[in-house]
């Protein structure tokens, strides 16, 4: 059955991804993002695909225009079976001891409480009508710190302990929660982390083969798509040699 998929920070890396294979998948896509143009753009390529796509430009800080778009989508829209909660992003590598307190608060009003509010907004529907999955984009920097990580690791933690939470929460209802743990993937996250720093970015990804936002689409098409009786609660996606969040081989 096609379902209504609505991705969040769709414009670039996992969320385009998704977009892109939930499309191919044959189904209804409400994406959302900061950008309005670009969401524009990414219609545009979609429809002439053949899918059908509504877009929403906000961001999901801010939770009152979030709340207005979600309560206000057109009836035909509104019964979502699939949330992706991928918007974020990751600011600095600076010792915690010497961190921009700015860019804790984005990380965290991203990462966590946007997380939140497009949980809130969306999971009641799925418990009335008892049916929806909701896929949240982890990160193995959720599993263990790194240098320099402190802030955004402890985001990404959340959202492991956020992905648990809301599956004991719902364990009673057929609504299914997976938590994608993605390691190293060449989107336009580093060059975020760094500030526009073009230079330092392409050093993240230097003498390795990374993930793309394609490769961690399909496995959350995969877990959407699974038997009705079948739950992927959670998957570490790593590069081939990337063992950990820190131990990367380059050569």
């Amino acid at each position: 059955m096609n379902k209504i998929v609505l991705i969040t920070g769709a414009t670039s890396g996992i969320g385009l991804g998704c977009a892109r294979k939930f499309a191919d998948n044959g189904d209804k896509l409400i994406l959302t993002g900061r950008n309005e143009h670009r969401l524009a753009e990414i219609r545009k390529e979609l429809t002439e695909k053949g899918a059908k796509v509504m877009t929403l430009a906000f961001d999901v800080r801010d939770r009152e225009k979030a709340k207005k778009y979600i309560t206000g989508l057109p009836e035909e829209w509104q019964a979502i079976d699939v949330l992706v909660n991928n918007a974020g992003l990751a600011l600095g590598l600076e010792p915690e001891y010497e961190g921009n307190p700015e860019d804790w608060d984005t990380m965290i009003d991203t990462n966590v409480k946007g997380l939140l509010t497009m949980t809130r907004l969306i999971v009641p529907g799925m418990v009335e009508r008892n049916r929806g999955h909701i896929i949240n984009i982890g990160s193995v920097a959720g599993d263990a710190a790194y240098a320099g990580g402190n802030v955004y690791c402890a985001t990404k933690a959340a959202v492991k302990a956020l992905s648990d939470g809301l599956r004991i929460d719902i364990a009673g209802t057929a609504i299914r929660v997976t938590n994608l743990k993605p390691g190293l993937v060449e989107t336009n996250f580093s060059n975020i982390r760094f500030h526009g720093d073009t230079g330092r970015a392409a050093n993240v990804y230097k003498g390795i083969k990374p993930l793309t936002g394609d490769d961690i689409a399909d496995v959350a098409v995969y877990a959407a798509n699974a038997p009705e009786h079948v739950q992927i609660a959670e998957v570490l996606i790593l590069a081939t040699h990337q063992a950990s969040g820190s131990m990367i081989v380059r050569s």
